[in-house]
């Protein structure tokens, strides 16, 4: 059981826009996405205490889960909240949100940072792509990988947005695959790795790109802000078919294109040993 006491909720309640039922914009889909990657069955009977609505789950999983977990999803929940804010170009609460992430900084048992990066700093480092032998791939699967390096960087010099993020997230996949391939245990051992219902680690054809990055900044592979900004990269798969896309409200734009572009250079710089 969560230490979240009502004022808490009041704050959490209205940053993530639960007053109707909602949460931020999840669909029934796209929530139990997110919580997969926490082994939450969110849809579960367990969470439908107060009813069926995500809101109403949310509220049952913050009471019956740990302070440490209701941490982690809502820390990852404001940082969608956070970024969706500035690809769409609204303003974010900013009083409300230094309050949500007070609540959360309690619930984990860790100080704030002092300096919180935010996507346009992200955007102004200069990362270097790095050569593909620089990075753990198959040899038989390099030249598909550097090829589709080059074609994302010819997408984003002709605003295809969508076709970036696609090449993007998919090139990230396969160097995640291979990371994972050429350390396994270190990548199965991880407390963010995916699991069954049994409670067994997931083949890593199973993983979604989300959990590799997930598991690989949890061993030291990546950096945080490739997790703090990859939100637009993480769920590429879903944008393939027109009507998920429909559904989620996706609209790429040239600012989300090169939100993805730098996610993925930063990954890749981090996986070569690069960034320091």
């Amino acid at each position: 059981m969560s230490s979240l006491t009502a004022v808490d909720k009041r704050y959490l309640d209205k940053i993530l826009n639960m007053g109707g039922g909602s949460v931020l914009d999840f669909t029934n889909a796209t929530f139990a996405e997110f919580f997969k990657l926490y082994n939450v069955d969110i849809h579960g009977d367990q969470f439908s205490t107060y009813g069926t609505s995500k809101a109403k789950k949310l509220r049952a999983f913050w009471e019956q889960e740990s302070d440490a977990l209701v941490g982690r999803v809502l820390s990852d929940m404001l940082d969608s909240y956070e970024t969706a804010c500035k690809l769409s170009g609204h303003q974010c609460d900013a009083d409300l949100l230094a309050q949500s992430r007070k609540i959360i900084t309690r619930l984990l048992g860790t100080s704030p940072p002092a300096n919180v990066e935010t996507v346009d700093v992200f955007l102004d480092k200069e990362f270097e792509m790095p050569s593909i032998q620089q990075l753990p791939v198959e040899s038989t699967v390099a030249k598909l990988i550097e090829n589709r390096l080059n074609e994302a960087r010819l997408a984003l010099s002709v605003k295809a947005h969508l076709s970036v993020i696609f090449l993007c997230g998919s090139a990230l996949e396969g160097v995640l695959l291979g990371a994972a391939r050429k350390e396994p245990q270190k990548f199965n051992q991880s407390p963010a790795s995916p699991k069954d219902s049994n409670g067994k680690v997931k083949v890593f054809h199973e993983w979604l790109l989300a959990q590799f990055i997930d598991v690989a900044c949890d061993i030291d592979l990546l950096k945080p802000d490739v997790k703090k900004f990859s939100h637009g990269l993480r769920d590429f798969r879903n944008y393939i078919h027109p009507y998920e896309q429909i559904v989620s409200g996706f609209t790429p734009d040239e600012h989300t294109a090169k939100v993805c572009w730098q996610v993925l250079k930063a990954a890749l710089a981090s996986l070569a040993g690069d960034r320091r």
